[in-house]
């Protein structure tokens, strides 16, 4: 793509493997059932059910038995019928007391040998799902604390401009390929014929892991061969600003060339971690993420302390040296193979054995390969939009560091939606994780105004993390920048800034599409939620384009951040019309508008006062760690009281609540 002269990411920039599940947007098979159809298993079934522990004996088919959703009383509406909405459930609560409050796989021992029934079962299986939940909660959040540590420490050593941006680009490829070949398709499809055949086969799943393993491993291998040897035509596709300068070409090529033979250990953990999963082992997909974030850090440390920071050595694509690229690439490659290579002890562990199996025909997986097409079509259009944005990204980013605006890059619109992303991935996640059980087992049961009154919930509860935060960040954006990634030359730390504050409100939008999403995965539906993400595409393409042509050069990626968050404001708009008609017209929407009012209120004038605050301790300290962390605490502290104060007094309810379960939690 070429506009005026500059060669032409859906909205985003794509995010590196971390080794975390992805959210289950790709849509799965099966869903193409029509209204007076009963609604087909779908590819995404397993993840919107409570997750129970791998049980040998429902292996071998000991009285085991599916849950509701096989049921005829546990069904969803047929596509296309709305339901009639239920009583709230406040309304219905001697019902829900009466009801399982779990809707999971049941092990019946024979009857007879009956097993005893102890009080504390119940207890024991409750307090082991917490366990895990907050086992990978905690595993999630120190991830993403070393990515953002990782990420400080890449701009620390390659900086802001044209030659952080190779390595970004190079470090992203891997992702985006593996997505787009066999990615989608693995967790979309053949991960669910994983769990299943782990539940049902007479050997507990093993052979089927066996022969998924040794195929990931074949294609995967394959794969990148081709991709190394083609890794020019690569870089040209992703960036052709970047292939047209020999040097930035040269630089890319070579990184790209390092991190690609990482497409096969993303492969080999996710199979690995679905494994373990479905064994009850869920915390090591979401741990060893950090050692790969570990290794990085370590090697870009090294780089740094051998070669010197990019604000030091002024290092470019000209003036690296062949081993210092060389010490990066194996160092990143490195990282992944030790993140993979950490699953396998884990995976010993449970009595898996891996063991190469060929016998591939005769087995379901040349059927589940067909059933991805829904898949296949998601990730086209999501990854057309990923490309469109990084072509006009990079090529923006050239014209503004030769207009002496370093950090309007790619690599900047990546770190900072690596700030952005934060609160959506900590606070909005978590509240779903708890709801989305109840939220399935409510639409399974037909239960309308159950699921209207959850999905109300947690856009209300996060909203109130949500919504001041995405103020915070127009406030605040700067001194965070420059605190972070300020190594990297403070121009360029306050260009990213500008970029987080162009994100910032489309948090808002964001967080409420991942809730109102969950509403659709609970009854199955799948190819909702994909068209839904052609819209966002499409939108985010076409306003990232707009403001590469009309934008001066330096603004330009500012304001394909701020296209990200208008592409999601429209989508939220057009999944909330559909859900409300799926619930019969009723989505509790002037109680939510009611709430997200009163939180703008509260947070406008707390971002003016808080981003006044901390301008005014900048301006007088400066914009070194010293007045970074200055504003950012100044500021902040200001912004958090004006808004506690403004919250309070317009009766925010679940403020009030929230504070409450807080104070209740430290025993005061």
């Amino acid at each position: 793509m070429a506009l005026r002269g500059r060669p032409g990411h859906q909205g985003a920039a794509q995010q590196p493997y971390t080794g975390a599940q992805p959210d289950p947007g790709y849509p799965g098979a099966g869903d193409g059932y029509g209204a007076t159809q009963q609604p087909q298993r779908d590819a995404f079934a397993h993840l919107y059910r409570d997750q129970q522990p791998y049980d040998p004996r429902a292996a071998q088919g000991q009285g085991y038995q599916q849950g509701p959703e096989n049921h005829p009383h546990g069904q969803a509406p047929a596509q296309g019928q709305a339901p009639v909405p239920g009583p709230s459930r406040s309304e219905s609560a001697h019902a829900a007391a009466a009801a399982p409050t779990v809707a999971a796989p049941v092990v019946t021992a024979p009857a007879t040998e009956p097993e005893p029934k102890t009080p504390s079962g119940g207890k024991g299986r409750a307090s082991s799902v917490l366990q895990s939940s907050a086992l990978m909660a905690a595993g999630t959040l120190v991830s993403r604390l070393t990515g953002f540590v990782r990420q400080m420490v890449v701009l620390a050593g390659l900086g802001a401009a044209t030659l952080g941006s190779t390595y970004a680009l190079a470090y992203t490829l891997p992702t985006m390929v593996y997505i787009l070949t066999i990615g989608g398709g693995l967790n979309s499809v053949f991960v669910p014929q994983l769990v299943r055949a782990m539940k049902e086969d007479d050997d507990g799943g093993e052979a089927f892991a066996n022969r998924l393993l040794t195929l990931v491993m074949v294609v995967l291998g394959l794969l990148v061969a081709v991709t190394v040897f083609a890794a020019p035509v690569l870089i040209r596709v992703m960036s052709p600003t970047i292939a047209d300068n020999p040097a930035d070409n040269e630089v890319a090529v070579t990184f790209a060339r390092y991190c690609l033979p990482t497409i096969f250990f993303m492969g080999i953990h996710v199979v690995v971690g679905q494994i373990l999963n479905a064994r009850g082992r869920f915390g090591a997909m979401m741990w060893t993420p950090v050692l790969n974030n570990i290794v990085i850090i370590f090697t870009f440390g090294l780089f740094i302390w051998v070669f010197g920071s990019a604000g030091g050595s002024k290092m470019d694509t000209t003036t690296i040296t062949a081993e210092g690229i060389r010490l990066l690439g194996m160092g990143t490659l490195l990282g992944l193979v030790v993140q993979s290579l950490a699953m396998f002890p884990y995976l010993r562990a449970t009595g898996f054995r891996f063991r190469p199996r060929f016998d591939w025909r005769g087995h379901g997986l040349g059927k589940a390969a067909k059933l991805a097409k829904w898949t296949v079509l998601f990730v086209l259009a999501n990854q057309a939009g990923v490309l469109v944005v990084t072509q006009l990204s990079t090529a923006a980013g050239s014209e503004a560091e030769n207009q002496n605006a370093p950090g309007m890059s790619f690599v900047g619109y990546s770190s900072a939606q690596l700030i952005w992303g934060m609160p959506q991935a900590i606070i909005t996640v978590s509240v779903m994780a708890s709801l989305l059980p109840r939220i399935s087992r409510a639409a399974h049961d037909g239960d309308a105004g159950a699921v209207r009154d959850d999905i109300s919930q947690g856009l209300r509860t996060s909203a109130v993390a949500i919504v001041p935060l995405a103020f915070g960040f127009i406030a605040l954006g700067i001194p965070m920048c420059t605190l972070l990634f300020g190594a990297s030359g403070t121009d360029a730390a306050v260009s990213m800034g500008y970029i987080l504050m162009a994100f910032s409100l489309g948090l808002i939008p964001f967080s409420v599409q991942y809730v109102v999403l969950r509403g659709f995965y609970a009854y199955e539906d799948t190819r909702t939620p994909f068209y839904n993400t052609v819209i966002i595409a499409a939108v985010n393409a076409a306003g990232s384009a707009l403001a590469y042509v009309v934008l001066p050069a330096r603004w330009a990626v500012a304001g394909m951040a701020a296209a990200y968050g208008l592409a999601y404001a429209i989508g939220v708009g057009v999944a909330w019309k559909r859900l409300r008609k799926r619930l019969g017209g009723d989505l509790d929407g002037p109680r939510v508008i009611r709430t997200y009012t009163r939180l703008t209120g509260a947070s406008i004038p707390a971002a003016l006062l808080g981003g006044g605050s901390a301008y005014t301790i900048m301006q007088t300290l400066g914009m070194g760690i010293a007045g970074s962390v200055a504003g950012l605490l100044g500021g902040g502290l200001v912004l958090i009281a004006v808004f506690y104060i403004a919250a309070k007094r317009m009766r925010v309810e679940e403020l009030t609540a929230m504070v409450g379960m807080v104070r209740g939690r430290l025993g005061r």
